[in-house]
């Protein structure tokens, strides 16, 4: 083995529940391991960030991982961790969500490197979709007892709850997966399963069915989950104030995604840089000691935000995430404004008051007066404007402009926005509507 991967991931603080006898087996051999990802939405959010980095290590570390997506699984919806029935999916939505789940998996792993522990792709419906019901309960069913599905916590904390407690269809929800364990340990020679620590309950019964469905053999089956990740605040990790942090830039712009990290607390930081980076133990502690002595340099986060950044996105995409990031705080020119795609632009200047004009307003030219007072009131009166420009404090795309000047199409940024500014943190925009 290239690593000791059980190591490798405590001190991390990425182990939680671990099956006796995983570290061993590890250590022993090339061993394959599969983590699964539900297909509630046709992209990942950061929380599914994790499992990936999971697999990424199972990798580096000369292991073979297997990635799950759950066509079948997502037509039940997990019950672990969940307080109500989640809305079933059509099998149109399902189809979308799979597929857009493989293409963020593939930006991240990749599937036909050749290597003898080259990542392998499944979807649990190719060898559910075939199964029927009647052999479903005489084959995988009859293996489990009622008691040790009912003692799981998953299912106790549905059925104790004031809620409407859980239909048959969720109850089946662990015996599907843990089929899938047996399926892949059959097939693919699995022996490890993986996830968050809400899926220990589903990843055991797994474990569990795979040495019942074959009694008398000397079958291993193995289990490891991850600490589900947290803020040092309580609140939820994942979500920003637009709601969930998206891995795709048409959900989550680059720009965003990379504030996000920015602004991760001291706290955090220091535990995010440990599962979010493959930087070494070395690295890291010297970056801590190095943000610990200095924290307002935000050496921690920067360091994060980067490092993800080109994880997810790319190196060029990062970069362009700093441009954007210094328009707002730092020195930049018109042509850094135009050089930004639309969505980039209104998220970087998000919640600044906007006025709309009609494109006749500018077709022939505005004047920067009416622009600044009756066109948009975003000064008082034409004396306050007139008074504001002869200070020389208003800019135009971040250009300081005189009276005299007549804003045109030119101007535009994406061929609607003009950025509208008094002194250095007044910031108005306006929206020509066509």
């Amino acid at each position: 083995m290239k690593y000791n991967l059980v190591e490798e991931l405590e001190w991390r603080g990425m182990v939680h529940n671990i099956m006796p006898g995983t570290k061993e087996q590890l250590q022993k051999e090339v061993t394959s391991a599969y983590i699964g990802f539900d297909p509630t939405s046709d992209s990942l959010h950061i929380g599914s960030l994790v499992p990936i980095i999971l697999l990424c290590h199972i990798e580096k570390a000369g292991h073979k991982p297997i990635a799950l997506v759950g066509g079948a699984t997502g037509m039940i919806g997990d019950p672990s961790g969940k307080s109500d029935e989640r809305n079933l999916l059509n099998e149109e939505t399902l189809a979308k969500n799979v597929a857009g789940i493989k293409r963020t998996l593939s930006r991240f792993l990749n599937f036909d490197n050749g290597a003898d522990n080259s990542p392998i792709l499944v979807n649990n419906y190719d060898w559910m979709k075939d199964f029927s019901f009647i052999e479903f309960a005489r084959d995988v069913g009859k293996r489990i007892t009622v008691n040790y599905m009912m003692a799981k916590d998953s299912v106790k904390k549905r059925f104790s709850g004031e809620g409407p407690g859980m239909s048959f269809t969720e109850f089946t929800y662990q015996l599907i997966q843990g089929y899938d364990f047996y399926h892949l340990h059959k097939h693919y020679n699995c022996l490890l399963q993986m996830g968050g620590s809400d899926q220990w309950g589903n990843i055991t019964t797994g474990t569990e069915l795979v040495r019942r469905m074959n009694v008398g053999e000397d079958v291993k089956a193995y289990a490891m989950t991850c600490p589900l990740i947290t803020k040092a605040d309580g609140s939820k990790f994942g979500k920003s104030e637009g709601g969930n942090v998206w891995l795709d830039a048409d959900k989550t712009s680059v720009y965003k995604f990379y504030q996000f990290w920015l602004n991760t607390s001291d706290e955090d930081a220091e535990k995010y840089i440990k599962i979010f980076t493959f930087l070494s133990k070395e690295e890291i502690e010297k970056l801590i000691t190095e943000h610990r002595e200095a924290p307002h340099n935000r050496v921690l986060q920067k360091k994060l935000a980067e490092l993800i950044t080109i994880f997810v996105h790319s190196e060029e995409e990062l970069e362009k995430a700093i441009k954007a990031s210094n328009i707002l705080f730092g020195k930049s020119t018109a042509e850094d404004l135009r050089s930004l795609d639309e969505q980039t632009f209104l998220d970087i200047f998000e919640g600044v008051l906007l006025a709309e004009v009609s494109e006749g307003d500018i077709e022939d030219g505005l004047d920067m007066i009416e622009a600044l007072s009756s066109k948009t009131g975003f000064l008082k009166s034409n004396g306050e404007a007139r008074r504001a420009l002869k200070e020389n404090s208003i800019s135009v795309n971040k250009e300081k402009v005189a009276e005299d000047y007549v804003i045109t199409k030119e101007d535009l940024i994406a061929e609607k926005y003009l950025l509208l500014q008094r002194g250095k943190k007044n910031y108005y925009l306006i929206k020509v509507v066509y």
